[in-house]
């Protein structure tokens, strides 16, 4: 396994695994997510090359994407009462429901936070959906906790 940045040719092995996340999402909260993907194709080829975003991929031996992890530079700057820090955000990070639990999730998250440490960054952040116990249970393997929590009345 090689774990390295996206490139064009990896979009469809990313477009599986976006429909792949985006089924749980919609079979957790039908009435927040439609099936679908969350990114065009047109949409990855713009955020291969974005510096801002980069995303990480996992490869196999023949180069198939095993897990990627979308991620997005944040920096807070002249806020009245927070410290103004960098922040590496893990936007969405998968990996192929047939090749759970080999490592591949935890080599893609060490990789991620050793390319935020470089890249001087304060902390790595993301979100969990309530309604993926299994993805929590994993974050917090890697030594994540709450940071904050947000909640909902459904009306």
């Amino acid at each position: 396994m090689q774990i390295r940045r996206a490139q064009r040719g990896d979009i469809p092995g990313i477009d599986k695994l976006l429909t792949e996340v985006n089924k749980i999402h919609h079979d957790g909260r039908p009435d927040l997510f439609d099936l679908g993907r969350k990114y065009t194709d047109d949409q990855l080829a713009a955020m291969v090359g974005d510096d801002s975003r980069p995303i990480f991929v996992a490869t196999g031996d023949a180069g198939e994407v095993l897990g990627y992890a979308f991620c997005a530079h944040q920096q807070i700057v002249g806020d009245p009462i927070r410290t103004d820090v960098k922040t590496l955000y893990i936007d969405d990070l998968c990996v192929d429901e047939s090749t759970r639990g080999m490592g591949i999730g935890r080599a893609l998250f060490d990789h991620v936070v050793a390319y935020a440490r470089q890249s001087g960054c304060h902390d790595v952040t993301l979100n969990v959906w309530e309604l993926n116990p299994g993805a929590r249970a994993f974050y917090e393997r890697m030594g994540m906790h709450p940071l904050k929590t947000c909640m909902e009345t459904v009306l």
